[in-house]
């Protein structure tokens, strides 16, 4: 088999989104997609088997930039399952490289429509006068609190700077392009201004079949907090963000990445013998959330597997191998 080249302009998604100057479960997954998109443009195989490895290579390349968000896998899945399907019809390259762009296409359409959807199902909750707190950047979060905003409720928002990459500062900014009024506080003050909200409004890297919610780290204890204070939880999650692999009892990988984001190496020299850890996301249980806002409608945590069975299907130990590993027969 000749050796299959990743498009530069595919290199550089992958690149972009492992040093996360792509932020937000939607935007990694949405980016992800546009990747292959272009991994289906640009391929110059001559038949179909070289085609599907091209894919698939560019597939995996996608998937080992952020481990712990389920969107992106779930995007790429979106994409590869359609290829496959086409491959069983036809092994014409320029049928397969139509179908891949067509899939793409209606992913990243589908997504925005979601995005769309959440805000103005979840805005129904929020009323007039309300006191929200978010933490870290979510698409879909913004949108619930922008919609209640234009539909004429006066609101005010606390948000967390999200440190250490401070995702919250783009949240603010999104949030005051539309004249919301915004307050900025650091994560640990999250408590103290507990007693000022009325909701607690997040997104989702990904949503367990249990209905626990795995989010930039600090909203498990934000969340508990909240629970103390009897502030409702809402999480804003596309569906494409729930995690099939948890139907069977898979956890989902949290990511660690590099102690550079908490501690400069020349900080670190100066303290010799001292470990940094620096986990991406932490996981808030199902007994802290009350409400979880999906483009189909409200759930409970708790029907968390039911979404997951009505969008994923019934999945066996062994389809989830095949779904996780992305074997295509083709190629191997």
């Amino acid at each position: 088999m000749s050796t299959v080249l990743i498009p530069a302009e595919v290199r550089q998604i992958a690149e972009d989104i492992r040093e996360m100057k792509v932020r937000g479960a939607g935007e990694l997954a949405r980016s992800a997609v546009k990747a292959l998109k272009i991994a289906c443009e640009k391929s110059s195989a001559k038949n179909a088997q070289a085609f599907l490895a091209d894919i698939r290579t560019a597939a995996m390349a996608l998937l080992e930039t952020r481990p712990t968000a389920v969107s992106l896998p779930n995007g790429i899945r979106y994409v590869v399952h359609r290829l496959r399907q086409a491959g069983q019809r036809t092994q014409d390259v320029e049928q397969l490289r139509l179908a891949g762009v067509k899939s793409a296409e209606e992913f990243i359409a589908n997504s925005n429509t979601a995005i769309e959807r959440i805000g103005e199902i979840g805005a129904r909750r929020i009323k007039d006068g309300d006191v929200l707190l978010t933490h870290c950047n979510s698409s879909a979060a913004i949108s619930i609190i922008k919609t209640a905003w234009k539909t004429g409720k006066r609101i005010h928002v606390y948000v967390t700077e999200t440190r250490p990459r401070f995702q919250g500062r783009l949240t603010a900014a999104a949030l005051l392009e539309d004249g919301i009024p915004v307050t900025m506080i650091i994560d640990d003050a999250a408590r103290y201004f507990m007693k000022e909200i009325d909701k607690f409004i997040i997104g989702a890297d990904a949503v367990t079949a249990n209905g626990a919610v795995v989010n930039k780290i600090g909203t498990s204890m934000i969340a508990l907090a909240a629970k103390e204070s009897n502030v409702r939880t809402f999480v804003a999650a596309e569906t494409y963000k729930f995690s099939p692999e948890t139907m069977i009892g898979e956890v989902v990988a949290i990511e660690r990445r590099s102690t550079d984001e908490v501690i400069g190496k020349a900080e670190l020299v100066k303290l010799p013998g001292m470990d940094v850890k620096n986990p991406s996301f932490d996981v808030t249980p199902p007994e802290y959330i009350d409400l979880i806002i999906t483009e189909r409608g409200i759930t409970p945590p708790q029907g968390a597997i039911l979404i997951l069975q009505e969008v994923m299907g019934a999945i066996t130990p062994e389809e989830l191998e095949e779904y996780k590993t992305f074997t295509l027969a083709e190629v191997d």
